[in-house]
């Protein structure tokens, strides 16, 4: 059963005007390697910590400043918002299609919420606390071309001709702010388009993109800013001591215009002194570690890296399955082919190079987690392959081949062929980061004994489930499985309206009650009782032992389903009544 929303009442729970308060236990584990009678041996202790959660419920007006936002995914996602706003629809040759947010978590997925009458229920993932609205939003951004939302989104070839003309008249004003281009860290066949640039030293770049933002939230009069990279990926950075790798040698590398700070670097330093949520949408390292002290200074958050869609969601799910069962993976080939920008500039190795550490990292930690399955050092062959085909546009087909060792030294293989519409793949999930990031402002939390209530970490770990290789705060386990990552988000989603993570362990259906129990005459009432039955539960055990109580037919009215659950709750009640 769906239901829209929900109010929890719980003596864990406050709702006040503009907050929402929780009281939440978490439990956790910590583990003691000691020595016992002369042997070693590790002790698992269990551990409760009671936390406080403080949620801000005034949703603020939102402004989302792309760069990179004349590309396919900047372009499709404005359009998708424009469409959904104002509710069009179009025709395709297979129907008339309507605005939705598909393969958004926030928008189109769900989370259960409980049981009534034996019935799993289920509600928005949105209305477990208050969310922006991506109707409201409000677009600005960067991009080293000059092309206007509408000529980019025709130029993308995303979407079909009917609705671009339909939202060629909201996009056609939609123009790009100059952007930041440094040829040395992109492919060299971007240069055609780089005819919207900032020009100056890298200091003066980046204070124009202070300015920019500024400008930006006064003249859209919006209450918050959010700010996304959807660029070109770039090559990596050196990390070198002296340059990058304390905020201190990073902020004096910029005055002193050093050529290895990259323009994604630049963006997102410029963001964490205005205080500007930043995410990275692509693979490359832009988060130096002096960009990371930066930010933890600054208590203002970043997240990344790489925008998790198609083929890498796929792997962290399937080698998550494979490893949690026992199947030992020994070889993992992805290739993928596609013909959008975003794989031209892929073409160049030191590119490509950022993209294929992103998406190879993703099985580290599966890996690790079992030593049964594999020795010490011991990973799969593991090999991506990126190869740009100009005719296949937006469309990116992806091929992986599994490889596994079986029980007595048998072999698995798994083949799969994924076809990706890229950009609508990542639009949703560029949505979701800049709905979470903002929410996640939101929070305050503190533990048993704390004062003051404080933020999440500025590394924002929260977003992991849409990146390919999550940025996390030094010292922290870095998780890519797929289903773990979900729980994270929505646990302490729920953890911040009083509700317990969700355990699965459903012991109200799993237990066993002897026949003729007291308790399990009791679940039989209760069971009985919430069926739309025509006679009281009190003569219940009197019509069980007549001779023809089964072969009584359902009274007049009585549809399909309340015959067939009352025939379940028959032969329950005799079982448990009559023995």
């Amino acid at each position: 059963m769906f239901i829209e929303s929900f109010r929890v009442e719980s003596p864990h729970v406050r709702y006040g005007a503009a907050e929402i308060e929780s009281d939440y236990q978490y439990d956790t584990t910590e583990l003691v390697h000691e020595s016992h009678d002369g042997a070693s041996r590790w002790v698992v202790r269990p551990k409760s910590v009671r936390y406080n959660f403080r949620t801000t419920t005034t949703v603020p007006k939102l402004g989302v400043m792309l760069v990179g936002w004349g590309g396919n995914n900047g372009s499709t996602l404005t359009a998708g918002v424009i469409a959904n706003r104002e509710g069009i629809s179009w025709a395709t040759k297979d129907k008339v299609q309507q605005a939705n947010y598909y393969g958004s978590l926030t928008q189109a997925s769900t989370i259960r919420v409980g049981s009534y009458n034996g019935e799993e229920i289920y509600a928005p993932f949105k209305s477990l606390l208050p969310m922006v609205n991506p109707d409201d939003l409000v677009f600005g951004g960067w991009d080293i071309s000059n092309m206007n939302l509408a000529d980019a989104m025709t130029r993308a070839k995303v979407l079909d001709i009917d609705l671009q003309k339909q939202l060629r008249p909201y996009m056609e004003s939609m123009v790009p702010l100059p952007g930041i281009y440094d040829p040395d860290f992109i492919a060299a066949n971007q240069g055609s388009r780089a005819n919207n640039v900032i020009k100056g030293t890298k200091k003066e770049q980046m204070e124009q993109i202070i300015k920019d933002i500024r400008e930006f939230k006064e003249k859209s009069k919006v209450d918050k800013v959010v700010v996304l990279w959807t660029a070109n990926t770039e090559r990596y950075s050196n990390v070198c001591v002296g340059l990058n790798d304390t905020m201190e040698n990073l902020l004096a590398s910029v005055d002193k215009n050093e050529a290895e700070i990259s323009p994604s670097t630049l963006y997102a330093i410029a963001c964490v002194m205005e205080g500007i949520p930043f995410i990275n949408g692509s693979p490359q390292n832009t988060f130096v570690p002096g960009l990371i002290d930066l930010a933890i200074k600054n208590n203002c958050l970043i997240g990344g890296d790489d925008f998790k869609s198609g083929q890498t969601k796929m792997k962290s799910v399937l080698v998550d399955f494979l490893v949690g069962a026992g199947i030992k993976p020994t070889s993992i080939v992805s290739y993928n082919h596609l013909g959008n920008n975003d794989g031209m500039n892929l073409s160049a190795p030191q590119t490509f190079r950022s993209k294929e550490i992103s998406k190879s990292n993703v099985v580290d930690d599966m890996v690790s987690s079992n030593a049964i399955l594999y020795e010490p050092g011991e990973h799969p062959d593991h090999v991506v392959v990126i190869k740009y085909v100009p005719y296949v546009g937006d469309s990116k087909r992806a091929m992986d081949e599994y490889t596994s060792e079986i029980f007595m030294g048998g072999k698995s293989t798994i083949v799969l062929h994924n076809t990706c519409e890229d950009s609508l793949l990542a639009a949703p999930i560029i949505l979701d980061l800049v709905l979470l990031a903002e929410l996640s402002t939101r929070i305050q939390l503190k533990a048993e004994g704390e004062e003051k209530f404080h933020s999440f970490h500025p590394v924002a770990t929260i977003l992991s489930y849409l990146t390919k290789a999550p940025l996390v705060p030094p010292g922290t386990p870095v998780v890519n499985a797929l289903a773990k990552q979900r729980a994270m988000l929505e646990n302490i989603m729920r953890a911040c309206v009083g509700l317990a993570p969700e355990n699965n362990m459903i012991l109200e259906y799993n237990r066993f009650l002897p026949v003729g129990s007291a308790r399990a005459v009791a679940d039989a009432a209760a069971s009985c009782a919430r069926l739309p039955l025509r006679f009281p539960f009190s003569s219940a055990l009197a019509t069980l032992r007549a001779p023809t109580y089964n072969a009584q037919p359902p009274e007049p009215g009585t549809t399909a389903v309340d015959a067939h659950c009352l025939a379940e709750k028959k032969v329950a009640l005799r079982e448990n009544l009559v023995g």
